[in-house]
């Protein structure tokens, strides 16, 4: 009877360890599950990110602000190699010690990880201890995870996560970290073409205006605060001819005299760039085009009601005795950008117009 007893205790337990191992596998599976699902909600997060209306710098700070805030994570600090120097993009740790932190390519502890490609984990073992790379704190970080970065296998920055307890990332998995790192690298690499937008924005030195990279950086940001904008364009076109027969100063004074009209009747809330030599963009956003029609009509009439004087650009004695002035002919076009699509496709469209355009035409058209 006893010997029954414990043949039925076993079975018991053994089936208890079958049904135990049976249910850490489900627990393990929905764990990576999970894991999986996270994964993809913080990749989701990251492109709502790359579709906003905001500058690279704000992107990359609120990819880093989904990081701290997902994971739990005490301090996270993303820097990029811009070519020239280690830029701090994104840190939410006190400024008093970013010098340290973006100079962390030159700690030796972090070179192999860099050379390797694979992250560097330390961590503190006692009271006391400080990192290697610390340099006036002592109690801030105690453990901390380096995550070199590489675009197309050119190494281009890192990623650094801290904590301010010893060992607070032994269990972290770190296949989620290197899903997460990869995230960030594609981040990057998707803006990469925006920041070259905001940066090659120049101020054209004649007229003071931005040039028309503007228009697809910062400018694009005020135009897309808009469902629907009106985009102008207009070319003077009897510049080449300006500057043929009588000289390029003329033709550069006509510009700026035309520029000026413009400059200062239109609101500050529109978007005004030198296009490209003889050609302007005004953008009226959030304006439908039946809107500014009669406003457009009175520019135009003020632009060539101009009278450019230039006699001191005669080249001859006789005709620097006269007074010599230019009216300047202009020809515009417009049509309508809608927020979400292309607006280069719709400046394009314009120019493409005004360039094969009769050099006698001289009107308004709706495109």
């Amino acid at each position: 009877m006893v010997i029954g007893a414990i043949t039925i205790l076993v079975v018991i337990i053994f089936a208890l360890v079958i049904y135990n191992a049976l249910i850490a596998k489900k627990v393990k599976s929905f764990s990576n599950i999970n894991d999986q699902v996270k994964s993809l909600n913080i990749v989701q997060d990251f492109m709502n990110v790359v579709g906003e209306d905001i500058t690279v710098d704000e992107k990359i700070k609120k990819v880093n602000d989904i990081l701290i805030r997902r994971y739990n994570i005490k301090y996270s600090t993303i820097v990029v190699f811009n070519g020239a120097e280690y830029m701090i993009k994104a840190c939410n740790v006190d400024s008093k010690h970013w010098d340290t932190l973006k100079n962390l390519h030159t700690e030796e502890i972090f070179k192999d990880s860099i050379t390797s490609t694979a992250p560097k984990y330390i961590t503190v073992e006692k009271e006391g201890e400080r990192l290697p790379y610390q340099k006036m704190e002592f109690e801030r970080a105690k453990s901390a995870i380096f995550f070199p970065l590489y675009i197309d296998n050119i190494y281009i920055g890192y990623w650094i996560i801290e904590s301010g307890e010893p060992h607070a990332f032994d269990n972290l998995d770190t296949n989620i970290l290197e899903i997460v790192r990869e995230n960030i690298i594609a981040i990057l690499k998707t803006i990469n073409y925006q920041n070259t937008l905001e940066n090659i924005a120049r101020t054209d030195k004649f007229t003071g205006l931005y040039s028309a990279e503007y228009l697809y950086g910062k400018g694009k940001q005020t135009i897309d605060k808009y469902p629907k904008s009106t985009v102008c364009m207009f070319k003077i076109t009897n510049l080449e001819e300006i500057n043929k027969e009588i000289c390029r100063e003329a033709g550069n004074k006509t510009l700026v005299e035309v520029s000026n009209i413009v400059k200062s009747s239109i609101s500050s809330e529109y978007v005004y760039v030198r296009y490209m030599g003889p050609k302007f963009v005004i953008v009226f956003s959030g304006v439908e085009p039946e809107a500014v029609t009669g406003f457009i009509k009175d520019i135009k009439n003020y632009i060539e009601e101009l009278q450019v004087d230039v006699t001191r650009f005669a080249t001859t004695k006789s005709k620097k005795n006269e007074k010599n002035f230019i009216k300047p002919k202009v020809n515009f076009a417009t049509s309508v950008y809608y927020k979400g699509t292309g607006l280069e496709e719709v400046t394009k469209k314009l120019e493409e117009y005004l360039d094969t355009a009769d050099k006698k035409e001289n009107d308004i058209n709706y495109i």
